[in-house]
């Protein structure tokens, strides 16, 4: 086998139906069985074995009594190489792929929190915790402090809240942009140091710890109902031969 038709069985293999041979011929869709126009192909089994060079039409009369179809997986090779395999399986084996590659895709979205540069303590508080809510989520946020009238003449006051709230968040983030004037106001972006998909692996985590602790705590609370309503068991009193006799007939 040549070192392109190598190359392009390989990729088949790992789910692409595209060549990535410079030059090579690009399909986006496997020919099989009949459309296979070419004399003779280079044959692998189903299990990945090499059969060798065969007549076409004998690799489709394989095909047809193993009850598989016979797939074109290196169309550039001399000959061309093809396999036994069940195509439909193979085809929906490789769509479950893509839709679970796309599925496990994160995206990093930019959240924004806006402030003004004399802030009181406790909006402060609220707005450093949206950040950090959003840090923890992996997400980045761009902060912007908006300047109205006099203020304007003082960005330090603005400058000096991003440097304070770069500070208190430093555990989650880190200052990916820094502070920078644009007309009345003044931004600064902040990104996550864990990834997306960390952060959403730990979210996950941390719920479902808390939802196994949330039934520990009802179970528990069950089953302390239920000793409570039973109560503990009540010793049986021993019955004595005398009190089953007549008072008036001595033993």
């Amino acid at each position: 086998m040549s070192a392109g038709a190598l190359f392009a069985f390989t990729g088949v293999l790992n789910g692409q139906t595209e060549s990535s041979d410079p030059g090579g011929h690009i399909s986006t869709e496997l020919r099989i069985n009949d459309r296979i126009r070419v004399p003779e192909v280079r044959l692998v089994g189903p299990n990945g074995e090499t059969v060798g060079i065969v007549p076409t039409d004998q690799a489709l009369k394989l095909a047809q009594e193993a009850d598989l179809d016979l797939v074109e997986i290196a169309p550039q090779g001399r000959p061309p190489v093809c396999k036994l395999m069940d195509y439909g399986k193979f085809k929906y084996e490789n769509a479950q792929k893509a839709r679970e590659a796309r599925r496990n895709q994160t995206n990093t979205v930019i959240k924004e929190m806006k402030l003004r540069p004399k802030i009181d303590q406790h909006d402060y508080e609220t707005k450093k915790g949206h950040v950090v809510r959003f840090l923890r989520q992996g997400d980045k946020v761009k902060i912007t402090i908006m300047f109205r009238g006099r203020e304007q003449h003082r960005p330090e006051l603005g400058f000096r809240l991003l440097q304070k709230l770069a500070e208190d968040v430093t555990e989650l983030g880190f200052v990916e942009s820094s502070p920078k004037q644009d007309g009345r106001n003044m931004t600064m972006v902040i990104g996550p140091h864990k990834k997306k998909a960390e952060a959403k692996a730990e979210v996950k985590a941390a719920k479902e710890e808390q939802a196994a602790a949330l039934q520990a705590e009802r179970e528990a609370e069950r089953a302390e109902q239920r000793a409570a309503h039973t109560g503990p068991a009540a010793p049986k009193k021993e019955r004595k031969r005398s009190e089953n006799l007549d008072p008036e007939i001595e033993a």
